[in-house]
Formats: C-alpha cells, sequence, structure tokens
C-alpha cells in the first residue's frame, strides 16, 4: 500500500509500468536501453478514491488522462530506470495530493472603497484631458 494521504491509500497493483526507450541524448545508451518509464493508474476504475478527487484530479490530468479514465505519466528525466520509476510514482502522488487538498473558500464579493472610486474617476479625468490636447483640430479658413 502507498499513504498518499492520510486517508488515500493506493493498492501497489493498480499500478502498471511500462518501460520505453528515451528520447533525447544519452550516445549509445540510449538506443540500448529501455530507461524511460510509462505509469499507467486507472484513476476512475479505483475504489480508493473518493469521487470528488476523481473529478479533481481528471480536471488536473488534462491530456494526461485517457478517454477511459487511466491516468498516464510517462518519466524519462534520468539515466537509469530505477529514478525514472521514483520520479514517475513521485509525479502521481503529488498529482493525486493536489486533487485530494480541498478546494479554496469561496471569494466573498466587495465593494470598491469610495477613496478608490474617486481615484479611478480623476485618473479618468486627466487621461481624457491628456488625450483631447493631443487630438488635431481641423484647420478654420
Amino acid at each position: 500500500m502507498i499513504r498518499v494521504t492520510p486517508r488515500i491509500l493506493l493498492d501497489e497493483s493498480e499500478i502498471t509500468e511500462d518501460f520505453l526507450r528515451a528520447s533525447g541524448p544519452g550516445g549509445q545508451n540510449v538506443n540500448k536501453l529501455e530507461t524511460a518509464v510509462q505509469l499507467r493508474f486507472a484513476a476512475i476504475a479505483s475504489p480508493r478514491l473518493p469521487d470528488a478527487v476523481k473529478a479533481r484530479l481528471a480536471a488536473l490530468a488534462g491530456r494526461r488522462m485517457t478517454k477511459d479514465g487511466v491516468l498516464v505519466i510517462t518519466a524519462q528525466r534520468h539515466r537509469t530506470r530505477e529514478r525514472n520509476r521514483e520520479d514517475a510514482l513521485e509525479r502521481l502522488l503529488a498529482l493525486i495530493r493536489e486533487a485530494a487538498a480541498p478546494p479554496p473558500p469561496p471569494r466573498k464579493a466587495t465593494t470598491p472603497t469610495a477613496g478608490s472610486r474617486k481615484r479611478r474617476l480623476e485618473s479618468k479625468t486627466r487621461r481624457g484631458a491628456t488625450k483631447r490636447l493631443r487630438a488635431s483640430r481641423p484647420e478654420e479658413e
């Protein structure tokens, strides 16, 4: 079991890993070894995630979430398979933690103060006066 938050635990069997060849620099090593990791987690089908977390996770994941509700994270930053596995798992857990965080409280609507309204109108008046001075006037005949 992988602890994500105090209330959310993930079963390791829900996460699958595929290894593929990493792109980018690396010399001959990059053509021989499969060091990149593609981590798959069926988030929508997971019984351990609450529905609210699933919805926020789908919104946060964006294009990383497939139509079937599978979250796909590819890690190829490091040269070794183990470091890429750790990186992919950490990125998955960070995404789930962010989705599990409570939403921010709703914003309270406030009205501008009288002083701020007055300052705004005065600055608009000054700006209009500056523009009026720049305006070209037709020459009188």
